[in-house]
């Protein structure tokens, strides 16, 4: 990046540096998220992506201490920049400190990717908004009915007053995940977290649930963290780019950086997993499973799986840094710069 752009680049709202979350379970220490370190810029989307299994939604957690035993943060930071209540290591807070209450659902938000359970399924989605509403904001509960009817307008719900007195059961999937954008958006967070927000819709929902969450983002002005496997999803909304594999980031970028000149063979793997109608080639799919994590191999554990492991050097050792490739695109393999000039 240039000097220039660096001076326009928007200010950081979230820096996460050496995040470790394990799980200390029978088998042994599962490292579930290993060490990962990126940035988010206010007002931009990352994606962070990857196979099940690699982390994802155990970063999501981790980011707003949800993580439950056996599981538990065991270094590193999470430092949100509010612009409401200053710099918070989210890491650092106890788990029964006031600002954590403050920071979730206050200053960041987070859409799960099964509505039916983040939605009760005992209470009328109008009063599960207002709670929210008015856990985070001294309003009084007719001010708060009104900012819920006109968030539920907002999400594209028709007729919201009649919604404000349904339950979720009554609704389909798509109106339901809108009710839980409303729910994450009401407050006007300035990070929202989104799981895999869009995975059990289908393809025409998907997209205006998409649509939604970056015209929602726009207006109010948050920064978006997507989890997601879909790469045709991080092409439609993404800014930036982490790929994670086995509690590791593999590589980082700009999203045209990284679905046009991928240097990681696993992130490459994943472009060409992309079915197509405009190639006509088979598609091709990347070669075994994730490993568990009571057996992540030694050197690169991607290198099991890799057509371009070489033997001797990248199953020694330990796993490779990340490593800077131009001031915004890193990588974590040996052999990157043979491989680049590639085309996936």
């Amino acid at each position: 990046m240039s000097s220039a752009a660096a001076m326009s680049a928007p200010d950081p709202l979230l820096e996460v540096s050496d995040l470790r979350t394990h799980f200390f379970t029978d088998a042994g220490v599962l490292p579930a998220v290993d060490g990962i370190s990126f940035t988010l810029r206010r007002g931009r989307t990352l994606a962070l992506v990857g196979e099940s299994g690699c982390g994802k939604s155990v970063t999501s957690l981790s980011l707003l201490r949800l993580i439950q035993p056996p599981g538990r943060i065991v270094s590193g930071k999470i430092l949100l920049h509010s612009a409401r209540l200053g710099d918070i290591d989210i890491a650092a807070l106890r788990s029964r400190d006031d600002l954590l209450y403050l920071v979730r659902g206050g200053l960041v938000s987070m859409i799960f990717q099964e509505p039916m359970t983040a939605l009760s399924p005992v209470h009328t989605v109008g009063s599960q908004i207002m709670e929210a509403i008015l856990l985070h904001r001294d309003i009084s509960a007719a001010e708060a009915r009104a900012l819920t009817l006109d968030m539920l307008r907002k999400v594209g719900m028709a007729g919201a007053e009649r919604c404000f007195d349904q339950y979720p059961h009554e609704l389909s999937g798509g109106l339901r995940q809108r009710v839980v954008i409303a729910m994450a958006l009401v407050c006007r967070p300035e990070l929202l977290i989104a799981d895999e927000p869009t995975t059990a819709l289908d393809a025409t929902i998907q997209a205006q649930i998409l649509r939604l969450i970056q015209v929602l983002q726009r207006e109010i002005g948050c920064a978006v963290l997507l989890i997601t496997h879909d790469l045709g999803v991080v092409a439609q909304v993404a800014d930036d780019v982490a790929v994670m594999y086995l509690g590791r980031l593999v590589e980082q970028g700009p999203v045209r950086t990284m679905l046009r000149r991928p240097r990681h063979p696993y992130t490459r793997g994943l472009l060409r997993s992309i079915p197509s109608l405009n190639t006509g080639r088979r598609l091709d799919s990347i070669p075994g499973t994730v490993p568990s994590l009571a057996e992540i191999p030694p050197g690169c554990p991607f290198h099991p799986r890799c057509a371009h492991a070489r033997p001797g050097l990248c199953d020694r050792g330990g796993a490779p840094a990340l490593t800077a490739l131009s001031p915004t695109h890193s990588v974590a393999c040996l052999r990157a710069e043979e491989i680049a000039e590639a085309t996936p």
